[in-house]
Order: C-alpha cells, then sequence, then structure tokens
C-alpha cells in the first residue's frame, strides 16, 4: 500500500496577494491541516504512522531513500529500473540532457512513477529549476529571469509570484522537488558560479526576496531545497571544480553568510542543501562532509531539524579530494539526510552496498539511519507526494500565467 494511504491530506486554501494579475491573475494557495478523528493528537498519530513504515523497512529499503541519482539519457533505461526495484532509490534528479520536450517528460517522469508504484514510498523528482542561466526546461516554456532580477526590483510579491510561477511549471511535467531559492549573498564579485543566480549581494536583498521565492514554490505543493548552506556567495572558485574556501572568522559568517539560513528555518524551510565549501574558522573538510557544519551548527546552533541534502557530491570539489565511498559515508555521519548523485554508473551504484556493509560493522548507526528515514518520510507525507501519472499536460495554462508574470515584470 502506498504511503499517501498514511498520508495526512492536505487541502489548499486561497488567499490573494497585492500584486494585480487581472482576471487571470494567480491565487496564493496555502497548506492546511486537517483534523484527527478521535482524542489521540494528530502528532502522535503521525509520528506512530511513520514508524510503524519505518518498522516493516529492510535495511535495504532504509538505505535506498537515503539517495537521489541522476539518469542518463531522455528514457528509461535498466539502470533507472534497477535503482528502483532493486536499490529502492529515494528520488531522481532531471537535467537538461534527460528532457527533450514536454511530452517526452511527462512520459519519462510517469514511467518512473508507474515502476515505483508497488513501493511502499513514493519518489522525490527533482530538478534545478531556479530561473535565469539554470533552468532544464525545454524552449516549449518561456524563459524566466534570473533571481537577480527580482533582486534588483525588490518587491516582495512579485518574488512570492516569481517562486509560484517556477514552481507552477516543473509541476505540470510531474516534478515534486526544486532544488531552488539560491540563498547565498553574493559578496564577492569574482565569483564565478554564484552571480546573478543570487537574488543581489546584500542581506536585506537576499532575505526578503528568496523567502518568498521559496513560500511562492512551496504554495504551489513543490517541496524547495534552499541552497548552499553555510553560503556560497564569497567565493572566487566554482566547486564544480575544486573546493572553494571561505576564509572567515565565525562572526564573519554569523554576521553575513548564515542570516539568510536562519531566516529561512525561522520560516519553516523543509529542506536545505549543503554546498561543498571550506571554512576554515568552523572545520577541516568541506562543508557538506563536516559535522561541525551539517550536526554542530546546522542541527544544533540553528535548530533545523528538516531534511538536508548534500549538492552534487560528483562534483569536483569532491571527487578530486576524495572517493564515493569516502564522500557519501562522511555525509551521512556528519548529520546530512539525502546523497545527491546528478551523474550515477557502475561505481556509483556499488554505494548501496557499501553503506549496508558500513551499517552492518557498526560504522554508521541503524538507529541513524532510521532517523534519516524518518525525516525523508515526513516531509514526503506533509506535501502529500505519491506516484500519481500526470494524465494532461496544460502547457497553453502554465504559459498563459507566465506571460502575465513578465508583463507585470516589465512594469518595473
Amino acid at each position: 500500500m502506498k504511503i499517501i494511504l498514511l498520508m495526512l491530506i492536505l487541502s489548499l486554501s486561497a488567499c490573494s496577494r497585492n500584486i494585480d494579475m487581472e482576471k487571470d491573475r494567480i491565487e496564493v494557495e496555502e497548506p492546511r491541516k486537517t483534523e484527527a478523528k478521535g482524542e489521540e493528537p494528530l502528532e502522535i498519530i503521525e509520528k506512530d504512522e511513520i514508524e510503524g513504515l519505518i518498522q516493516g523497512m529492510s535495511l535495504e529499503e532504509k538505505i535506498g531513500q537515503l539517495f537521489i541519482f541522476g539518469l542518463n539519457g531522455d528514457k528509461i533505461d535498466q539502470n533507472a529500473i534497477d535503482l528502483i526495484e532493486k536499490h529502492h532509490i529515494g528520488g531522481f534528479v532531471f537535467f537538461r540532457e534527460n528532457i527533450k520536450n514536454p511530452e517526452q517528460t511527462v512520459e519519462f517522469l510517469n514511467k518512473l512513477k508507474e515502476i515505483n508504484k508497488n513501493k511502499p514510498i513514493p519518489l522525490f523528482l527533482s530538478i534545478d529549476e531556479e530561473g535565469g542561466r539554470v533552468s532544464r526546461l525545454p524552449s516549449e516554456f518561456p524563459k524566466m529571469p534570473g533571481a537577480k532580477v527580482l533582486g534588483d526590483i525588490n518587491n516582495q510579491d512579485l518574488s512570492f509570484q516569481y517562486g509560484k510561477i517556477l514552481a507552477m511549471r516543473i509541476k505540470s511535467l510531474g516534478f515534486n522537488m526544486d532544488f531552488a531559492p539560491v540563498m547565498d549573498i553574493n559578496s564577492n564579485p569574482e565569483n564565478p558560479v554564484i552571480g546573478d543566480r543570487a537574488f543581489g549581494n546584500t542581506i536585506d536583498i537576499v532575505v526578503n526576496n528568496s523567502l518568498e521565492t521559496m513560500k511562492g514554490i512551496n504554495s504551489e505543493n513543490i517541496i524547495s531545497v534552499i541552497k548552499h548552506f553555510p553560503g556560497h556567495g564569497d567565493t572566487n572558485m566554482d566547486s564544480h571544480i575544486d573546493i572553494p574556501i571561505i576564509d572567515k572568522d565565525l562572526k564573519e559568517i554569523n554576521d553575513l553568510e548564515l542570516i539568510p539560513f536562519k531566516e529561512a528555518i525561522e520560516n519553516g524551510v523543509d529542506s536545505i542543501m549543503i554546498g561543498h565549501i571550506l571554512f576554515p574558522a568552523l572545520d577541516n573538510k568541506p562543508a557538506t562532509l563536516s559535522t561541525k557544519i551539517i550536526n554542530d551548527l546546522l542541527r544544533k546552533e540553528l535548530d533545523f531539524n528538516g531534511v538536508v541534502i548534500s549538492d552534487d557530491l560528483n562534483m569536483g570539489a569532491i571527487v578530486r579530494n576524495y572517493t564515493m565511498e569516502e564522500a557519501v559515508i562522511e555525509f551521512l555521519n556528519a548529520g546530512g539526510d539525502i546523497a545527491l548523485i546528478c551523474h550515477g554508473g557502475e561505481e556509483e551504484y556499488k554505494i548501496f552496498d557499501i553503506i549496508k556493509r558500513e551499517v552492518e560493522n557498526e560504522n554508521i548507526s541503524e538507529e541513524e539511519i532510521d532517523q534519516k528515514v524518518y525525516r525523508i518520510i515526513e516531509l514526503k507525507k506533509k506535501y502529500n507526494i505519491e506516484d500519481n501519472i500526470i494524465e494532461n499536460l496544460n502547457l497553453e495554462i502554465i504559459n498563459q500565467e507566465t506571460k502575465i508574470f513578465l508583463d507585470k515584470i516589465k512594469e518595473f
């Protein structure tokens, strides 16, 4: 039976924002919880359901939930089937190589869901859709501006609609998770990787607009994964190539880099992506592999109890300095929940057996694995994720809403 049978049903209520989108304006939807029947508190019922599900899972099933993998090509292959059927994968991430056109993308995602339909837990289906130069969508969708355009306008209602449109577009194809928005403060003009992906170079601009974008994404029942904790804005190295180093003391980091993430946590962010950034004042390991940064700083000091996702563990910052085995084990032991591996092959697929061995040898705690899986299932449950097939692609309607938004931007 699918996890959806255990899920809390989320209903959406519409409330208006201040931007006039004329008669075709986009309504804001916010989830509300239904009341539980009986005397037992709703939270206890939910907790018992998730714990019961985990107790019925094999170690292999639990380990599979700790990974999101990329796929090769634009259609189902045996690797995709094996990741679901053999490795019980928690989810997939799509890139441009996987996306040919809207119809093909819907069909691809539908087939993944069909293969997973007899599994107890539905798939995360994720994508990097930030707008601007980081967009995976095909040309049938009008191009959206990057975050800096919204930061320059600095209108919070418009930034909310920005997030909402980003989410509507990927939701129409069947995705349920967006690795966006960027919450880095672009304080270094020489930054080769963030730049206009950030909303700006000041705290207020980034906080005001990134939070509203996050909320806009969530309003469409899409999970927003903010990035790149603890902050990738003041770097002069691209982590796709090697490890960026930010040589600041803890006070400087607290006074700048961490502020957007603190605000997001206070505003209920569900998931945070950890960047491959080295902060020598905090640890001698990159943030992705650092217990001091993930467990001590993010979990304990900032009190984040949601899902922690790594940046792609195939990036140069990691593969030039660690094996895949070392990286995944250190990430999980540091407090991370989901290891993101965007480009998988035979070597990467060995990681499932490696983690099983590490648990059996007590180098990774199965109790901690259970806690990670609990957070993952809780997030899937919160967003009512299920492996439902997309029947109709309403591209014309989505593009009409996008045009209304783009026309509104021109007024500023």
